[in-house]
């Protein structure tokens, strides 16, 4: 999923292309405001966005984000996406088989690193679905991470605990300090413990998971 990151700015130069164009078509003259601080001020500030996106002439994506902010004198430079962002993954007979979304997110693009913040959900192949309050995932180490609360949703079950980490299709992770299984019967209850853990979450800076004895590896 690298490439998605040069999908990304691909686009934001698309448009700001196109508005260019429709500016200079309509001879309208523009005039920026004076900036103190350029790395404060975006490339590119674009609102309801939808793009799909195709690997060999196949479409492959589909994202969506209410607000895209490029900040590319910045250092490092990073995008922003301050009201949430909604990926999904589809198939060769296009259905969507998988998705990730959350409340905020935050991409580094020296480091390829993503910050998920708020409602952060993900979802497998084999339909599990995960969800915490925040999120990390490396693009580099094609690692996802997190060191608050996790709660994995199985067909008959779901599993909760502290600390995760997984490679980048969600299939082999580890839950750091599991703290219990309940039937789907109960999912009411998980779901309000997770709406209290979101609230106190903060967009704190990145930090690795230490190892724990009371690691729970699974293989999906």
């Amino acid at each position: 999923m690298r490439f998605v990151a040069h999908i990304f700015y691909s686009v934001a130069i698309t448009l700001v292309a196109t508005l260019c164009l429709q500016s200079c078509s309509k001879d309208v003259k523009l005039q920026a405001a004076a900036v103190d601080d350029r790395a404060k001020m975006p490339l590119l500030d674009a609102h309801d966005v939808t793009s799909l996106i195709s690997d060999s002439g196949i479409v492959r994506y589909r994202i969506t984000t209410p607000s895209w902010q490029i900040y590319d004198m910045a250092q490092p430079p990073y995008w922003e996406f301050p009201e949430g962002i909604y990926l999904e993954k589809f198939n060769l007979n296009l259905k969507a088989e998988a998705f990730l979304e959350a409340n905020y997110a935050h991409y580094n693009k020296e480091a390829e690193l993503w910050h998920l913040v708020g409602n952060v959900k993900a979802l497998n192949l084999e339909g599990e679905t995960f969800e915490s309050p925040e999120m990390w995932w490396s693009q580099k180490e094609e690692r996802v991470y997190t060191d608050k609360q996790i709660y994995i949703h199985r067909a008959n079950s779901i599993i909760y605990g502290v600390g995760f980490e997984s490679n980048q299709t969600m299939t082999k992770y580890t839950i750091r300090r599991p703290t219990g299984v309940i039937p789907v019967e109960d999912e009411e209850v998980v779901e309000e413990e997770m709406e209290m853990e979101s609230t106190e979450t903060e967009t704190s800076s990145d930090e690795t998971i230490p190892a724990d004895n009371n690691d729970t590896s699974t293989s999906a």
